[in-house]
């Protein structure tokens, strides 16, 4: 079960989670949609919100931390349906490698805690690479900065908000 609201531009309000406040700061329309995460998720959160929402799981996109070989932490933004690609990301930030994250790590780093990580409104603005497939779609869905609560954005809208990058990052 999903509700929908569009964003009025009305302020952060109550409650709302720090990539929220980033938006409604920046004046980037967005579409609050919360709901409730079924009791299986045997395929991981992004997958399961494709699924209880109904929605193509390729306009669904995960935030994944890496680490490059230098130790410094960046954010891959991919969809569900997809695989990051480690050397990929690491052409694509510049560095040699990238390993995944520690999932702790990224919690500490970032102020989300895992299933609910959102590219935008970290704790610090991370280099971040978007895949570029997002830019075929008119808006894409992201985390909102907690479980079960999902932003839909148009991909130049992220980018924009979190000074993202675009590049084919997937296997």
């Amino acid at each position: 079960m999903a509700k929908k609201k569009k964003h009025d531009g009305d302020g952060a309000g109550q409650g709302a989670t720090p990539a929220l406040q980033v938006l409604n700061n920046l004046g980037i329309p967005y579409e609050l949609i919360e709901y409730e995460h079924s009791d299986t998720m045997d395929q991981g959160f992004a997958l399961d919100t494709a699924g209880v929402l109904g929605v193509d799981p390729h306009t669904v996109f995960k935030t994944l931390m890496v680490e490059t070989d230098s130790g410094k932490a960046a954010v891959s933004v991919v969809p569900a349906s997809e695989k990051l690609n480690l050397k990929s990301i690491a052409k694509a930030l510049g560095a040699k490698s990238a390993a995944m994250m520690d999932p702790m790590k990224a919690e500490r780093i970032t102020g989300y805690i895992r299933g609910g990580i959102s590219p935008i409104g970290q704790k610090r603005l991370f280099p971040t690479i978007i895949h570029e497939s997002a830019l075929s779609y008119d808006t894409i869905l992201v985390s909102g900065g907690k479980r079960s609560l999902s932003l839909r954005i148009s991909a130049k809208d992220l980018s924009q908000a979190i000074q993202g990058k675009f590049a084919n990052i997937t296997l």
